[in-house]
């Protein structure tokens, strides 16, 4: 990915989990917890000489992340969390907030506003899709103009918008053949930054099977974005 995205003059950060704290069973493999897994992070990024990211699920673990990461995400699901944000905010790197399954496009601003109160280096907005109806997500795309007109750059997370929540039964389903159409769509209104969950052997991953784009098709997936954002611009 690190080549893919050199090729086609795209920056690349390296996004892993080192907990999966919000999975739908509780039989789901979460990971090797924090340490092990900023280990890895930390590995991955000298080896690889790319920044990294990765989620922040509580206050306290803010800063050990932060000391390891180039930047900070917060989980959608704790999108309002105040002291989460006021945490992220003070450790002076940038935070990436995914905007909530449940709010509107608008009611960003409200994050927005939160983080610049705690005087955050950088704030970034991730659009994932919004719940509709059971196990249904759809994707407002003029909500990224609105998020956009808050003066913050706003990435967009195909993967994870191509989900079925719980649609599996006791995991996440989703539909993986529409994540070009919408990669397409949010690069033509306008976006920042993509999110893609990568993986070369999808229906084996461990987490989110059913949206990991295949690694063997990443090129064909970056060629179209590359083509449509610089029409856009």
């Amino acid at each position: 990915m690190k080549e893919l995205c050199a090729n086609y003059g795209f920056n690349y950060i390296f996004k892993a989990s080192f907990d999966k704290a919000n999975r739908t069973s509780s039989d789901s493999i979460r990971g090797g917890g924090m340490l092990e897994g900023l280990g890895i992070i930390a590995r991955v990024k000298e080896k690889l000489r790319v920044p990294a990211t990765t989620d922040v699920h509580l206050p306290e673990q803010a800063m050990p992340v932060a000391g390891v990461v180039d930047l900070l995400q917060v989980p959608a699901f704790l999108c309002r969390q105040t002291d989460l944000l006021q945490a992220c905010a003070e450790t002076g790197k940038p935070v990436n907030v995914k905007k909530g399954q449940f709010l509107a496009p608008w009611d960003a601003k409200n994050i927005v506003d939160k983080l610049q109160g705690f005087n955050a280096s950088g704030i970034m907005l991730t659009e994932r899709g919004t719940t509709f109806g059971y196990n249904t997500l759809i994707v407002d795309m003029p909500g990224l103009e609105t998020m956009r007109s808050f003066g913050v750059p706003v990435c967009f997370d195909a993967t994870h918008s191509a989900q079925r929540p719980g649609g599996a039964g006791a995991s996440t389903g989703g539909v993986r053949e529409s994540i070009p159409a919408m990669v397409r769509a949010a690069i033509a209104v306008g976006i920042d930054a993509l999110f893609l969950e990568v993986h070369p052997d999808p229906a084996n991953a461990l987490s989110d099977a059913a949206t990991q784009w295949p690694l063997d098709r990443a090129e064909e997936l970056l060629s179209r974005a590359h083509t449509l954002y610089n029409a856009a611009r």
